[in-house]
């Protein structure tokens, strides 16, 4: 097999394989860079001036944006073209990890010497909220098993997501977001020296591995609901030697103790989650941790409230409607600091972190900036009270 240049557990496409990829990653940055736009001169040219002569008034909210914007021949193509390169990229990436799964089988049995841990429960029953759609529209999503010891929801998953976030997501480790997590702990709590860290809904642990390298003294645990990307995230971890505790779990009903944790964190769970779940998630959240603990959800810089233009909500929220992630714009208008508070935290704070490969104790300040831009991630973190 040939060798892969990130971590063993990577799949590698072969020359036909490469050209499919870089196909659809051409064709998903044209769509963004080029005909995205187009649906703002749509809006201003056609659908306001229509929208208002029918109603008499402006449109008072995206819902109401969304219906005009519908009907629109420009805007239907944009989506389509939207749902084609999503659906390319998975086919693609598909024959890729299928082509090598006996492989990657055999690679995710690690040799042992990290001593990180893989706990999985065969009684576990996906949340129905998870188990309604394929995540992304990755087919048969993150928990679907077609094999013993499977692992080929994570090889996609893995694979898919530098073509999904540009390659601008940390390469192909796509450790950013962990990073950039790193880095608001290291702004917002510089005195927090965590021992034990929970990273909540872990997917294949890109996220997580910066935990432990940036927190060499704690003891890491990660929860997903999928066997399958656990395996694989526990073999990518123990190959990339960080020593992580992986355990098939969901953030609404965890096992671990009260007061167990310093740091809890998630990143890009919470618009995945439904609207019932995300209280109970957040209540968990504070039981587990210890008086004076943190927590820190790292989201898609996507807060409706935050944003004026009414056609550039739509245009988010287009993954709501046509890219299986029904829970996105519900959480998107979620005042989650208010969450947090009521949840019972304290000092709860909200903002838009800049993208870091290398984090630094005291090098960029906090929010930065103050709304979102290209090349930032929102952030929302509270402490449990110690009293």
């Amino acid at each position: 097999m040939t060798a892969r240049t990130a971590h063993p557990m990577l799949p590698v496409a072969d020359h036909d394989e490469q050209a499919q990829q870089r196909f659809v990653l051409a064709l998903k940055q044209h769509v963004s860079a080029n005909v995205t736009a187009g649906n703002h001169a749509v809006y201003n040219a056609r659908v306001l001036p229509a929208f208002t002569k029918a109603e008499g008034r402006a449109p008072r909210n995206r819902h109401e944006v969304r219906r005009w914007m519908e009907r629109e021949p420009y805007h239907q193509m944009w989506g389509s073209l939207m749902r084609l390169g999503q659906e390319l990229m998975w086919d693609y990436i598909l024959e890729s990890v299928d082509r090598q799964l006996d492989d990657l089988v055999t690679l995710s049995t690690p040799k042992p010497g990290v001593g990180g841990t893989l706990r999985l429960d065969p009684g576990f029953e996906q949340p129905r909220y998870l188990a309604l759609v394929d995540q992304h529209g990755q087919p048969g999503s993150y928990y679907t098993d077609t094999r013993a010891d499977d692992v080929r929801a994570g090889a996609i998953l893995d694979q898919g997501a530098a073509i999904y976030h540009f390659g601008k997501a940390g390469g192909a480790m796509v450790d950013a977001r962990g990073r950039t997590l790193v880095q608001h702990v290291f702004d917002a709590y510089p005195d927090l020296e965590p021992r034990r860290i929970l990273d909540l809904g872990c997917c294949v642990g890109a996220g997580t591995l910066p935990l432990p390298e940036f927190f060499p003294q704690a003891e890491v645990h990660a929860i997903d609901t999928g066997a399958p990307i656990l395996r694989y995230a526990h073999a990518r971890a123990e190959h990339l030697g960080r020593r992580v505790h992986f355990a098939q779990q969901s953030a609404e009903s965890l096992d671990y103790p009260d007061n167990h944790f310093d740091l809890v964190t998630s990143m890009v769970v919470l618009h995945e989650t439904s609207t019932a779940a995300l209280p109970r998630i957040f209540a968990e959240c504070m039981r587990v941790l210890r008086p004076g603990g943190v927590m820190v959800h790292l989201e898609v810089p996507v807060r409706y409230p935050d944003m004026d233009s009414l056609c550039e909500q739509v245009l988010r929220d287009w993954q709501t409607y046509y890219n299986d992630e029904p829970f996105w714009g519900r959480v998107c208008e979620t005042d989650l600091v208010a969450m947090a508070v009521q949840t019972g935290f304290a000092d709860a704070v909200q903002g838009y972190q800049t993208q870091t490969l290398d984090p630094q104790r005291g090098a960029t300040g906090w929010p930065n900036p103050p709304t979102s831009r290209p090349g930032h991630w929102y952030i929302v973190s509270a402490r449990k009270p110690k009293g």
